[in-house]
């Protein structure tokens, strides 16, 4: 049992992005994002999905090396799909 608000495991990704491992449906659900932006209710959906329930609040820290820190979770979100960086997590 993972608690509210955490990542996703390894193995959790690979079944939350395993209908977007072609190209185009990966660049479709991060489309969407940009479009409609975080309060899309399909977007929130996902993004709830992905943390177990709940959209984290407030920033995001990252061990990525040049981005070590987010506004929030979208802009977190916004930059895995600009980077084309599905798997990155917190």
């Amino acid at each position: 049992a993972q608690h509210p608000g955490t990542p996703l495991s390894d193995q959790e990704y690979q079944q939350f992005f395993r209908h977007l491992r072609v190209a185009h449906r990966a660049s479709t659900a991060c489309l969407l994002r940009k479009l409609y932006g975080c309060q899309d209710p399909l977007v929130q959906r996902l993004d709830e999905y992905e943390n177990h329930g709940v959209i984290p609040e407030g920033p995001v820290c990252s061990s990525l090396p040049g981005a070590p820190f987010f506004l929030d979770f979208c802009t977190f979100s916004l930059y895995r799909c600009t980077k084309k960086k599905y798997f990155i997590k917190v």
